[in-house]
């Protein structure tokens, strides 16, 4: 879902609560077609309200995420079943152009000790408002780039590609405000990877991992959101499994990471998480425990504090500030 123009302090997104629902809402046929939609909304300013502006095909199955580039006018959508990534232009109206770029990876050939599906390719991913600057030129760049991060467990750090750890699982990726780092989360190992990014070439290197939950920890987890402080001196991913937000530091010089803290997020499945505009909240969308729980967070070192602040939602999976 895509909204235009607002100024609602938070949207939400929820999933429908049915049982045996598989954990992808999978939209996978759209107007007999093998294909998601993605719907574009306008948002009445006083009210809230929701007007339809137009769907499009997403040009593959179960779309799962999507991201708008700086300008406004370019939108890219991860499509979960078979991993594909879309891009669609924004027209002035906000209504959606169909797909202009569509690229798809193929199957994974490794057989890691991961998971099956990760045989299959997986998209779910985030675009930070730098990657792309216009439709035309470099959000295609910006697609192939993303790309790179989460298929077969490869990273572009040259034109054949290097290896990304295997059974890593990268997820979801968040820039550096300022130093030319990327920091991904792997869902499948449990792990936040530190890569330096070369913005000339597009390309990535590894340069450091570390797990997202305390040591001697063995239970069953799967990290999901990652989001960096704007101040570029905390780094935050969420637990699904251990059911808390980890929180390290980032080195101001080098962005090595340093864990400071792991708090329980009062729920269950933290599949997302975001920071207020002021710095000083963190939401929490835990989805199978139905509720958003609010943390405060002091802005100087990072660190999060409950505050008991509950709000009953069916299954939210996404929370975002306008």
């Amino acid at each position: 879902m895509l909204a235009a123009r607002h100024k609602t302090p938070v949207h939400v997104h929820i999933r429908p609560n049915i049982a045996g629902l598989n954990e992808v809402l999978a939209l996978e046929h759209y107007k007999g077609r093998p294909t998601g939609a993605v719907s574009a909304l306008a948002i009445e300013e006083g009210t809230g309200a929701l007007t339809r502006r137009g769907d499009q095909p997403s040009e593959g199955g179960a779309p799962c995420f999507v991201s708008v580039d700086r300008s406004g006018r370019a939108l890219l959508v991860a499509n979960y079943a078979g991993g594909s990534v879309a891009l669609l232009s924004i027209q002035m109206d906000y209504a959606l152009a169909p797909a202009a770029s569509v690229v798809q990876h193929p199957r994974e050939k490794d057989r890691t000790p991961s998971v099956r599906r990760r045989r299959m390719p997986t998209a779910s991913f985030r675009i930070p408002p730098t990657a792309s600057r216009s439709p035309q030129t470099s959000a295609p760049t910006a697609c192939s780039f993303i790309v790179s991060i989460w298929t077969a467990n490869r990273c572009a750090t040259s034109k054949a590609g290097t290896r990304y750890r295997p059974g890593a699982g990268p997820r979801h990726i968040a820039f550096h405000p300022t130093l030319p780092l990327v920091f991904v989360a792997n869902e499948l190992d449990s792990t936040v990877a530190m890569l330096r990014f070369d913005s000339t070439r597009g390309t990535l290197s590894p340069q450091d991992t570390r797990s997202t939950v305390p040591a001697g920890w063995t239970g069953t987890n799967y990290p999901a959101d990652i989001h960096v402080a704007s101040n570029g001196r905390t780094l935050y991913v969420s637990n699904r499994g251990h059911n808390s937000i980890a929180v390290f530091s980032v080195a101001e010089s080098t962005g090595a990471l340093a864990l400071d803290q792991v708090v329980s997020t009062e729920g269950d499945w933290p599949r997302n998480f975001s920071l207020d505009p002021s710095g000083r909240w963190l939401p929490v969308a835990n989805q199978r425990s139905d509720s958003v729980v609010v943390f405060g967070r002091d802005p100087d070192n990072g660190r999060l504090t409950p505050t008991h602040q509950r709000i009953a939602i069916p299954s939210p999976v996404c929370l975002r500030f306008a």
